[in-house]
């Protein structure tokens, strides 16, 4: 029997954060293990009218690709992807993975190549969904390897991923439309605000964010979600970040990452451990050393780092900075193959200063 939390979530997903209509072409994007959500996912789209249709992805495949391909192979622009990132209306992405560290041990450069000749793609991508054109969504599926990542039985993780999207509430739409409504007052005063400073233990970097637009992250784009940001003038931010976790990417992580940044540009990246994936990654291309965006965690339902990135740069008293792509609706214009988050804890002293004033003490805002 399917939990009915499932089809709970599925309807958030569909009519809330995809506001599915009738005609839609709406690609899913998912593995055997999230059927179970898979199904009502689908089952919710039908009953709208839209035209769902599923990529699922092997367990496996991707490392065949990544340690087997040839030159020619990791290069290839796929048509069929084209067309749907030029196609589709609505799109879902449900992680479940059979194991996060499949890619461990793959040729970080193999995998840059690869995300670089995409580069157009996810570009495409960005542009429609900031036009509005292409509506998106991130998900995870409850599975034991991001259980196991996390250090909780698969019942506890299950119970974790659904109070973090909410579920366990009466109406999580209205929930989330709560959410909306108190993190938009973060967003108009930091509008109005034109440099920004986060400090926190090894932290102290500065940047420009005069004219650039923060969002209202509510449930939307991700699910979970909770957070607001922005992208920083891009040759404005100065400083060092020392990031508190592990930065996770494609089943790999860097740990104890430090960055010092120079007229915007990332010119020193170190990593006690997986420092050759974190420079090999920031060499990918003449966008990846620069910061996409710079974000507020605010959901206090995440508490625990968990080494999934869409929660972790979600925890209620966190700050994130991915390097690499902008978001073209917030007005940043960096451009490149990656957009890696990398998470910063502010619960003990971390403080940012708007204009030279403090707004943000030991992992919450001071007003509200």
């Amino acid at each position: 029997m399917i939990d009915p939390r499932y089809a709970k979530l599925a309807g958030v997903l569909v009519n809330y954060c995809l506001d599915m209509q009738k005609g839609d072409l709406f690609q899913i994007n998912c593995s055997p293990l999230a059927a179970p959500l898979v199904t009502e996912v689908y089952r919710e789209a039908i009953k709208v009218g839209a035209h769902p249709f599923l990529r699922v992805s092997l367990p496996g495949l991707d490392e065949i690709f990544l340690k087997e391909a040839r030159k020619h192979q990791l290069s290839h622009v796929s048509p069929i992807a084209e067309f749907t990132v030029r196609n589709v209306d609505k799109l879902l992405s449900i992680r479940a993975a059979s194991n996060t560290k499949g890619l461990a041990n793959v040729d970080p450069q193999r995998q840059a190549t690869a995300r670089a000749s995409n580069k157009d793609i996810f570009e495409t991508f960005m542009t429609r969904s900031a036009a509005g054109e292409l509506l998106w969504c991130g998900t995870q599926f409850p599975c034991n390897a991001s259980a196991q990542d996390a250090e909780m039985s698969l019942s506890e993780y299950e119970d974790f991923v659904l109070k973090a999207c909410l579920v366990h509430k009466k109406d999580p739409v209205a929930a989330w439309k709560s959410v909306h409504r108190k993190q938009a007052k973060f967003c108009r005063m930091l509008d109005q605000r034109k440099t920004l400073r986060i400090v926190s233990k090894g932290t102290d970097v500065s940047m420009r964010i005069e004219g650039r637009k923060w969002i209202n992250s509510d449930g939307k784009h991700n699910m979970p979600s909770g957070e607001i940001f922005t992208s920083p003038i891009e040759d404005s931010v100065e400083g060092k970040v020392s990031f508190s976790f592990p930065a996770c990417m494609a089943g790999r992580e860097a740990h104890g990452v430090v960055i010092e940044f120079k007229k915007g540009k990332a010119v020193k990246a170190h990593a006690s451990k997986g420092d050759h994936l974190l420079n090999a990654s920031l060499d990918a291309d003449e966008g990846a050393r620069f910061v996409g965006e710079v974000a507020i965690g605010t959901n206090y339902a995440i508490q625990k780092f968990t080494k999934n990135t869409l929660f972790d740069e979600k925890i209620g008293g966190t700050i994130h900075m991915a390097l690499g792509a902008s978001y073209p609706d917030t007005g940043g214009k960096n451009k490149s193959s990656i957009h890696w988050d990398m998470v910063n804890d502010m619960r003990e002293g971390g403080t940012i200063y708007a204009d030279g004033k403090v707004i943000y003490k030991d992992g919450r805002f001071t007003d509200g």
